[in-house]
């Protein structure tokens, strides 16, 4: 098992959380169950919002043993752009969408330019840039 076909986002408000992400960009192929269900596109995976509660109980645990976290749960998404323009616009734009900031652009003592942003549920994002990285044919982030 080498590869990740989806990403599922319990989100407190589904109808909210659509709007913020189709307003990052997020293509979505269709808005079939959109009231119930969201997904988007991607190179490779595919972005899912579901409501959290109905997460829960697709999963078989109550809501009073797992409430949705307000913290840092220990985990991040990225999103890593091809020029530092692209950095800023991302950014700006999740923070002109509800985003909260945690860190700002800044240029990091790895060579590259990266901040930090909550979305309206509490997800952590970065938004990177470094002008060492490639992409593939995918627009998949080639580490070397």
């Amino acid at each position: 098992m080498n590869s990740i076909h989806l990403i599922c986002l319990g989100v407190k408000d589904l109808s909210t959380s659509r709007k913020f992400y189709k307003a990052l960009g997020f293509e979505e192929p269709n808005d079939k169950n959109s009231e119930t269900i969201v997904f988007y596109n991607n190179f490779g995976t595919k972005l899912e919002l579901f409501p959290y509660k109905e997460l829960l109980k697709d999963i078989g645990i109550s809501e009073t043993d797992h409430p949705m976290p307000q913290s840092f749960n220990g985990m991040t998404l990225a999103f890593n752009t091809k020029s530092e323009k692209e950095a800023e616009q991302t950014f700006e734009n999740a923070l002109k969408n509800g985003g909260m900031l945690v860190k700002p652009l800044t240029w990091g003592d790895w060579g590259g330019y990266s901040g930090y942003f909550k979305d309206i549920n509490g997800y952590f994002w970065e938004v990177a840039y470094s002008s060492a990285w490639k992409f593939d044919q995918n627009d998949m982030l080639i580490i070397e």
